[in-house]
């Protein structure tokens, strides 16, 4: 018996590491079938291990009042009982429903009862976990403060372990499978709601999913495609219509090469350091170069047409990252002259920034951002 569950455990390992996306992974309904989460493509999920005899059990309003809310712009819950904490989720997955839908009339879709830590773990929670670890509770609220005492009683280090520390902690899923976010069950609901609607809505999601990407495939970007980028650019906001700013797409994969073989000579050091060096472009296959005026004026309407231009191909399924450095190198070295050259900048203009595009080879994270900068005056 024992082989039995090492073996068990060894191929749900396995299972997991070789997921690629959450939708290769299968569940079982509160009926016992298999149900693969590629039905849920397209959908923004939320996804919640839960108990009937928690403290955080009267989450079940809020989750109920948030699907009501948002189910209809495609949002799904998928709620996961787990009898794991304080055994709080006694019963069997029938008598589990019966008494949400009588006591919280749910309505969003219920699975079987999993483990989601140990040995006998879900994949998909092993997948979740290993995607989003933990990340401590707010320990300046009474709750978080409470749970964060509680645990560190039983494990001093717990908070440095990915596991799921108790009932109600939350999934936050993309509509294009990302692991977006981890609620610990302390977590406002008003925060994840707002989280939420980032997903839902696509103007959002677009730019709460970009980043800056610095590895890229091999394959160019078709030129359909990079025209569709630049109108979307062209289309920007800029003072009184002036459009102070010309562009140069690079598409000539040979340009590329050749003044990146002068850059090697004239950087080599540098290039050496880097042992994904393609191209000094972050070997991006193409580039669009943004010119403003050599006297100044035009640079927070040349931004605004960048920015475009990147959110653009982020929901294209493109990657992008706003280069300076290259810029300074092409604008002081006279062996890359013929860069400049071929782009046929008109004397009156100067190149002011490269957009890097390209099919990304990465998925980064997203680098914290300090809210606190930000005041409202009211």
């Amino acid at each position: 018996m024992k082989r039995f569950f090492v073996c068990f455990t060894a191929i749900m390992g396995v299972l997991t590491l070789s997921a690629q996306s959450i939708y290769d992974f299968q569940v079982k309904d509160d009926g016992g079938q298999d149900v693969s989460l590629a039905e849920y493509k397209g959908k923004a999920l939320l996804i919640v291990n839960t108990a009937t005899r928690c403290g955080f059990t009267p989450q079940y309003k809020e989750l109920e009042a948030l699907y009501e809310k948002y189910h209809a712009e495609g949002l799904e819950i998928l709620d996961f009982p787990c009898n794991q904490f304080g055994q709080q989720a006694p019963g069997t997955i029938q008598e589990i429903h019966q008494f949400c839908t009588a006591n919280f009339d749910i309505h969003f879709l219920q699975f079987d009862k999993i483990e989601v830590n140990g040995e006998n773990a879900h994949p998909l929670y092993s997948y979740l976990k290993s995607q989003k670890g933990f990340g401590g509770f707010d320990i300046s609220d009474q709750r978080g403060k409470m749970m964060d005492e509680m645990l560190r009683k039983q494990d001093a280090e717990y908070d440095k372990k990915s596991d799921i520390k108790w009932n109600f902690t939350k999934f936050l899923v993309s509509r294009d499978g990302r692991i977006v976010k981890r609620y610990e069950p302390t977590e406002q609901m008003s925060n994840i709601e707002a989280d939420i609607q980032m997903e839902l809505n696509p103007v959002l999601s677009t730019i709460m999913a970009r980043r800056s990407v610095r590895k890229y495939l091999d394959k160019p970007v078709e030129h359909e495609k990079l025209e569709t980028v630049v109108r979307c650019g062209i289309n920007a906001p800029n003072g009184m219509n002036r459009q102070p700013w010309i562009i140069r797409v690079v598409e000539d994969q040979k340009l590329i090469a050749d003044v990146t073989e002068v850059y090697k000579k004239e950087n080599a050091e540098q290039v050496k350091r880097d042992s994904n060096f393609k191209n000094m472009f972050r070997n991006a296959p193409n580039i669009i170069c943004v010119c403003t005026p050599s006297n100044g004026g035009g640079e927070v309407d040349a931004g605004l047409l960048g920015e475009n231009m990147m959110l653009a191909a982020q929901s294209m399924g493109l990657g992008t990252c706003c280069l300076g450095g290259p810029v300074r190198y092409l604008q002081t070295s006279e062996k890359a002259k013929f860069f400049l050259d071929r782009l046929d900048i008109p004397a009156d203009y100067r190149l002011s920034f490269i957009i890097a595009i390209g099919y990304p080879d990465e998925k980064p994270e997203a680098r914290p951002r300090d809210a606190s900068k930000v005041k409202f005056i009211k």
